[in-house]
């Protein structure tokens, strides 16, 4: 059974990080803020506004385990904490704190991918919006990391760099076409991980060299060429949808191959889909370090769109992330590492098998579901 974090060990990881205000000015402690702050976002709250009426709606409740020495903190407050608090900091405590919660699984798929907050751009400072890279253990469920960048571009300088801070061994990791990148194969072979890098064309002639090889060994039914292949089908919402996996690890032929880190083998992925009469058909090619098993190459990518629909749709769709608005100093950088560990705990809870929206509602009613999502084992 999955081991969860209780109350006492989260509140620890978040009692380590700095207050960044005045101590001769402060009457709020900052553990009962970022508590007030989690306790609302598990309940559905979204904005600082949310977190002071949460607070007033559960006062005798919080101070049950908050000390609260001058009562709640106002939406200021609030605002003011976490436009100043070190996002650095605040990511590398979530990021200790995830590595308790997770479990070790063997040839665990990590996938990694950014995303835009939309909303978080201001134009009259000339600044863009916020853009994170994040690590999703899939078979955990859990961001396991973030990193900031300025734009999506930087993607490839900041991927690096999550990558050193993550604990990877025995690992897959997958990426997508822009962080297919020698720099990038290295950093996660030195992990002690495998990878599965997407192919695009912009990848100039290694792309054009995998995609003729493949097409060219399909075409003739991969007749001389050592391969191992598996086909899946899937069938809803009125579409049928046949994916066949090829993988070979015979590369003498790849100019490049020298220059990616324990490079083993190339992939080809073919998603036929069937939509009333019209039929499409789309191939995706790869680099990866795996043996040649296709079974473990269609596991690998069909779970790298997981941080899709249940990382970055939930945080949209759940938790508003697109839509908000809050943009000064750290505070948007700090209320996404916040929704995230929000979004840990509720993963955590594998009691039920409510959505994250049903979660939430449970949790704003019953004062004991929502004890239960911070301590199960109280």
């Amino acid at each position: 059974m999955q081991k969860i974090p209780s109350s006492r060990s989260l509140q620890t990881a978040l009692a380590t990080i700095t207050d960044p205000r005045d101590a001769s000015l402060t009457e709020h402690r900052l553990l009962d803020i970022l508590m007030i702050a989690i306790c609302c976002l598990l309940c559905g709250g979204q904005s600082f506004t949310h977190m002071e009426q949460f607070g007033h709606a559960k006062l005798s409740w919080l101070r049950a385990f908050l000390e609260l020495p001058h009562g709640l903190p106002s939406h200021d407050t609030f605002r003011r904490v976490f436009l100043l608090l070190d996002p650095q900091q605040f990511a590398d405590v979530f990021l200790r704190w995830t590595q308790s919660v997770r479990v070790t699984v063997g040839a665990e798929v990590v996938a990694l991918d950014g995303k835009t907050l939309r909303r978080s751009f201001d134009r009259a400072k000339g600044c863009g919006p916020l853009h994170l890279v994040s690590a999703w253990a899939t078979a955990n469920r859990l961001v396991l990391g973030q990193l900031a960048t300025a734009e999506k571009s930087n993607e490839i300088t900041a991927v690096p760099e999550l990558l050193r801070a993550l604990e990877l061994a025995g690992c897959i990791v997958t990426v997508d076409a822009l962080n297919c990148q020698k720099n990038i194969a290295k950093e996660i072979s030195e992990a002690d991980a495998g990878y599965v890098l997407a192919l695009k064309g912009n990848h100039g002639t290694a792309y054009e060299e995998v995609k003729s090889f493949l097409e060219d060994a399909r075409q003739r039914g991969f007749a001389g060429v050592a391969h191992d292949f598996v086909e899946t089908t899937e069938k809803g919402h009125g579409r049928v949808e046949v994916r066949r996996y090829w993988i070979s690890e015979q590369i003498g032929w790849f100019a490049d191959r020298a220059q990616w880190e324990k490079l083993r083998s190339v992939a080809m992925v073919e998603a036929e889909r069937h939509v009333g009469e019209v039929v499409s058909v789309e191939r995706r090619f790869y680099l990866c370090s795996l043996p040649p098993d296709a079974g473990v190459l269609a596991h690998a990518v069909r779970s790298h769109w997981g941080i899709e629909n249940q990382l970055h749709w939930v945080l949209d769709v759940q938790m508003n992330e697109d839509q908000c608005r809050v943009r000064a100093g750290h505070a948007a950088h700090n209320l996404a590492t916040l929704r995230r560990m929000v979004l840990n705990l509720q993963r955590c809870d594998s009691r039920t098998d409510l959505s994250i929206k049903a979660k939430q509602l449970q949790a704003s009613w019953d004062h004991a579901y929502l004890q239960s999502l911070l301590n199960p084992n109280a």
